[in-house]
């Protein structure tokens, strides 16, 4: 079974930069879509960002312009560079990967890292 493993966030100040890292094993990631999401007390969880097979890319608009979502197959890792970060990001954050498309249920997650973004 496929095993995901987050890392990479902390406490920064509102403008300060972040970069998460979701490292897979126990099979490849190559040909599925891979997702950030995160999720703040209280509130729901949301999609943050995607990346399909191709290497194809989509933003929540909050985070567009800030955030950048990339994959290195080779070494079966996902990469979620946030910059000017805002309190509003503040929250666990997930990575997952798809079933098929990035529109397809997501069978395997993450445990969890959690970003906080102090003003």
């Amino acid at each position: 079974q496929l095993q995901l493993v987050e890392s990479g966030g902390g406490s920064v100040q509102s403008g300060g930069s972040l970069r998460l890292s979701c490292a897979a094993s126990g099979g490849t990631t190559s040909s599925y879509c891979m997702g950030w999401f995160r999720q703040a007390p209280g509130k729901e969880r949301e999609g943050v960002a995607t990346i399909n097979s191709y290497g194809a890319t989509t933003y929540t608009n909050s985070v567009k312009g800030r955030f950048t979502i990339s994959r290195d197959n080779a070494k079966n890792t996902l990469y979620l560079q946030m910059n000017s970060l805002k309190p509003d990001d503040t929250a666990m954050y997930y990575c997952a990967v798809a079933g098929g498309s990035c529109y397809s249920r997501y069978n395997y997650w993450g445990q969890g890292t959690q970003v906080t973004v102090s003003s």
